[in-house]
Order: C-alpha cells, then sequence, then structure tokens
C-alpha cells in the first residue's frame, strides 16, 4: 500500500486535511501541536473507473486503490534540536513512499502563524531545513557505526561511507539528499537508511474559501513560493483543507452544489491524489468480475508480470500471458463476450507495458 506522510508548520491545517482524508477525527483546534500523537489513516483513491466497472459486472464488491496517510505534528524552526514536538514524530515517516507538504496560502489575521508571518517559500525552507537536519545526524550516526567495518577495509562499508559523504556534503550546503548527485548504485546502497529528503515531495498550498488567498493576490508572496518548489523540482497542487473537511458531512450528490456555493472549482481531495500519483509515477489497473472489481497501484512503466505481482507473487515468477482490454472499451463493447468479438480484447506477454486503465486478466503455470 502505498504510504505518504504529512509535514508541516503547526496550525497550517494538517489534522484539518487528515480528518478529510480519512474522516477520522484527530484534533485540529487553533493552536499548535493539537496532534501529539502520530494519526495513520487508510484513504481509498477515488476512481469513477472503477465504479463504473463494478456495475458493469455486477460485483459483489469494490475494492479501490488504498494510500496510508501519515499525521505528525507540526514541525517548528529547531525542531532537529528538540524544539516543539515534530522532532520525536519525523520517525514515522521514514517508512513512507513520499512527503506531502501542506503550506499555507492565505491571510487571516484570525488564524495564528507559529512566524506571526505568511511567507509560504519561508515556511517551505523551514521544514525542508528540518529535514535535513535530522538526516545529517542520520547520517553522522551511521558513519560512525560504519567506522569500524572500514578500518577493516570492507569494500561494502567503504562504498557506504563514500556515498554518506556526498550526503555530508549536501546536507551543509543545505541541500536535499534527492539533490546531492548520488548515482544509481549509490541510492541503491542508502536505500535502507530512508532517508526523509531523498522522498518524493508534493506541495500542498491551503487555501481559504473566502479568503484573501496568495495566488489571487499581486504581492509576489505566491511567484517567490512557486519558484522555489519548481527549483526544488518538485509539483504543487491547490486545496481548502477547511471546506473538503465540512464536504465530509454532506451527501455526495449535493457536493458540487455546495462546493460551487463556496467558490470552490475543484474536488481538492481528488487533485491531492492525482498529484501523489503524478509524483511517484503511479498508474491503476483494474481487475473485475461478479465476485469483485478492484483497482491496483502500479509504478508506470511496469510490465505485465511486475503488475501481477501486486496481485501475487506468482504473477510474476510463473506468468505466461495476460489479456488486456482498456476499460472504456470494454464498457463500451456491453459484455467481454462481445469485446473479444470485435477483436478489442489482446493476449499480451511478458515484455508488455501496462497502462493506466488496463482491465487485466492474468494467466499464469
Amino acid at each position: 500500500m502505498l504510504k505518504i506522510g504529512i509535514v508541516g508548520l503547526p496550525n497550517v491545517g494538517k489534522s484539518t486535511l487528515f480528518n478529510a482524508l480519512t474522516k477520522a477525527s484527530v484534533p485540529a483546534e487553533n493552536y499548535p501541536f493539537c496532534t501529539i500523537d502520530p494519526s495513520v489513516g487508510v484513504v481509498g483513491v477515488p476512481d469513477a473507473r472503477l465504479g463504473a466497472l463494478a456495475q458493469f459486472s455486477a460485483s459483489e464488491k469494490v475494492v479501490p486503490a488504498a494510500i496510508e496517510f501519515v499525521d505528525i505534528a507540526g514541525l517548528v524552526k529547531g525542531a532537529a534540536e528538540g524544539e516543539g514536538l515534530g522532532n520525536q514524530f519525523l520517525a514515522n515517516i521514514r517508512e513512507t513512499d513520499a512527503i506531502l507538504h501542506l503550506v499555507r496560502f492565505f491571510d487571516d489575521p484570525n488564524i495564528t502563524h507559529v512566524e506571526e508571518e505568511i511567507e509560504p517559500y519561508k515556511d517551505i525552507e523551514i521544514i525542508n531545513l528540518e529535514l535535513v537536519l535530522a538526516d545529517a545526524e542520520q547520517v553522522r550516526k551511521r558513519r560512525d557505526k560504519i567506522a569500524g567495518d572500514i578500518k577493516a577495509g570492507r569494500k561494502d562499508a567503504i562504498a557506504e561511507d563514500a556515498a554518506l559523504a556526498k550526503l555530508t556534503q549536501a546536507f551543509a550546503a543545505g541541500k536535499l539528499a534527492l539533490h546531492a548527485g548520488l548515482t544509481d548504485d549509490e541510492k541503491k546502497i542508502l536505500a535502507g537508511l530512508n532517508f526523509l529528503t531523498m522522498k518524493p515531495m508534493l506541495y500542498a498550498l491551503n487555501r481559504k474559501s473566502g479568503g484573501h488567498n496568495l495566488d489571487e493576490l499581486s504581492d509576489g508572496r505566491a511567484t517567490r513560493a512557486f519558484e522555489l518548489i519548481t527549483s526544488l523540482g518538485s509539483q504543487y497542487i491547490f486545496l481548502d483543507a477547511a471546506t473538503e473537511h465540512e464536504l465530509n458531512d454532506v451527501a455526495d450528490d449535493d457536493r458540487e452544489g455546495f462546493r460551487r456555493e463556496l467558490g470552490v472549482s475543484e474536488d481538492g481531495l481528488a487533485g491531492l491524489i492525482r498529484g501523489a500519483y503524478e509524483t511517484l509515477g503511479l498508474i491503476s489497473f483494474f481487475t473485475t468480475g461478479t465476485d469483485e472489481t478492484r483497482a491496483w497501484t502500479i509504478t508506470r512503466g511496469s510490465t505485465a508480470p511486475e503488475a501481477g505481482a501486486a496481485i501475487h507473487n506468482d504473477f510474476l515468477t510463473k506468468f505466461i500471458r495476460a489479456e488486456i482490454i482498456e476499460w472504456d472499451k470494454l464498457l463500451a463493447a456491453g459484455s467481454y463476450a462481445a469485446a473479444r468479438e470485435k477483436g478489442l480484447v489482446r493476449t499480451e506477454g511478458k515484455e508488455y507495458i501496462v497502462r493506466d486503465g488496463d482491465v487485466v486478466v492474468f494467466l499464469h503455470g
């Protein structure tokens, strides 16, 4: 299951977003450090294709792809040296696949800001520096731990230390591990250390319905944030965490109307999840039948056997072939039998690259 850690300064809306995502109930009051324990929630990935296929197959069960979100206490300047509470919880996001960095993107004198000014690019730099400092400390400890192996002349330890030295140099310059110039081999050597700044990061810019949103103002703050995120090689999405949370209690059929009333044109949570998939290079394929219709998450570029391994390892090691049809073509045909008659169901081998929206039947030995 895909795991994403949510970070940000205190009081930028992380718990509100987490509540909106999971429909869970964690504190979200208007003061820093209200989340004093890490919260974990599993979210089904919204996908209209899944429901359409389930209806087509008259499936008894519908299983969406899932993302596990981990919400930690707000980080503050000095967290790596023990300031605030956030540093206690960084370990909880070391095991995640990516980081969602929530950034306040509106003015409102009634909502306090821990830095006492609304300047998103500075907020981003504060959080990233704390992640860098946490990683730098991990590098220091690791280099101390393998010092004996290096003296003993162990080649694997020497190679690891050389890679760690690169990180030491990058961190001293305030760079993320992603930008340290590690080779693919060095990344493999260090993969088990789960550096925070090696993870893909998606920035969520938290707007406020009816508020003074920075992207609507012409004072340079939004531009400075956009330029910094772009320079980091990352993507950003907009959302309104408070509105999305409020919409939890609105019936599905009424949500679009409420969005229009509030001036929120898009489903922010769906946009967030799309952004996460794009950041991580992920796609979904489907299996469908009367028992179950299910979405499976795989890395873009996966071969048919690799995609099959998401279901069961036997599909990787004992793969014979796969029957493939695009989801919309299957629905348009009206039935599998009709789709086969029209030649829309293809038989593919081990080299086939599974595409987003493929409906797949795997055959193995």
